[in-house]
């Protein structure tokens, strides 16, 4: 039952992933969630974000945003970073995703999904048909409606972790 939300992976963070063994594996096009995946949330883009941005465009990855927060919000960030974005993208609902793979002119088998949420990143790209990757959360002050689905999300990765999947990568 659990195992319609369970990622395809697991890391620390955005920042401990091996992008380079992704490349090998024919990933092209990498989709993140911003707040408390990139950055804490409501942040700007820092310094170890745009690195990272720029070290993956220089690998050859497309890279994109896909936020359900506002526009102001996702804009801002992206515009910073240099990438493109997607707001208001309703996730879990696939159509985010697969909207951003029709701009970045990839397909289901080369893109994966970067975020820290079970309920909406990682089910999302599961509706779309697309590799996940669930990282920890930057920053552990978040607003209450996720504070709450932060437990039900414990549920998911203790069954994750007890069917031998959870093994997170460094």
């Amino acid at each position: 039952m659990l195992q319609i939300f369970y990622p395809d992976e697991m890391a620390p963070s955005a920042y401990s992933i091996d992008y380079e063994a992704l490349r090998e594996k024919g990933y092209r096009a990498i989709i993140y969630d911003i707040d408390n995946t990139l950055v804490e949330h409501g942040a700007p883009p820092d310094e170890r974000s745009l690195e990272l941005v720029d070290r993956l465009k220089s690998l050859g990855f497309e890279v994109m945003v896909v936020s359900n927060n506002k526009e102001p919000r996702v804009k801002s960030f992206a515009d910073k970073s240099g990438i493109r974005y997607i707001y208001k993208a309703n996730k879990p609902s696939p159509k985010g995703y697969e909207a951003a793979m029709v701009m970045m002119g990839s397909n289901r088998q080369n893109t994966l999904l970067i975020g820290d949420q079970i309920f909406t990143d990682v089910w999302g790209a599961k509706k779309a048909g697309i590799h996940s990757i669930l990282v920890g959360q930057i920053a552990r002050h978040e607003e209450i409606q996720i504070i709450l689905k932060r437990q039900l999300e414990k549920i998911v990765i203790r069954s994750y972790q007890k069917h031998g999947q959870g093994k997170e990568k460094k």
